[in-house]
């Protein structure tokens, strides 16, 4: 039987996720991939936008991570395909200049505010900064584990 947690309005948890984590989930196990699982169980919902799917197809095709996917004998267990099929796509109508280091991260941002998502996950010291942006948490994979593990 899948837990599916709810919160107090009765929903389903719901998360947008980094490049980065999705690419760790992709490629590795560890806590990305554990949160990518929960989200294949339904679990919790996975909310993301054209662009950052577009990033992270873009990232799949580096050099260095092709490489990395090669010596080391990794598998692309999840690919941009899997993760459209898993996830609820949104296209999100305003435009964000929160984070100015790294402007790709404010795609983030406006994806999360979009979906109406309850965390940010990542490893993105950027947007790990900011701690909360308009009362959605952003934190790690790990502390997401660990927060969801407690519910």
């Amino acid at each position: 039987m899948n837990l599916i947690i709810k919160l107090a309005s009765n929903t389903q948890m719901k998360l947008t996720i980094d490049t980065n984590v999705l690419i760790s989930g992709s490629l590795w196990t560890g806590a990305s991939d554990k949160i990518l699982e929960k989200v294949e169980n339904k679990e919790i919902e996975l909310i993301l936008s054209k662009d950052i799917i577009e990033e992270f197809s873009k990232v799949l095709n580096y050099d260095e991570i092709k490489n990395k996917i090669r010596d080391k004998g990794l598998e692309v267990r999840r690919t941009v395909e899997k993760i459209i099929s898993i996830s609820n796509m949104i296209e999100p109508i305003e435009k964000l200049n929160i984070v100015k280091e790294d402007k790709d991260d404010n795609m983030v941002l406006e994806c999360a505010i979009e979906g109406n998502v309850d965390y940010i996950i990542t490893n993105d010291n950027h947007l790990l900064k900011l701690n909360e942006f308009q009362g959605i948490k952003i934190i790690t994979p790990q502390e997401f584990l660990s927060i969801f593990s407690k519910i």
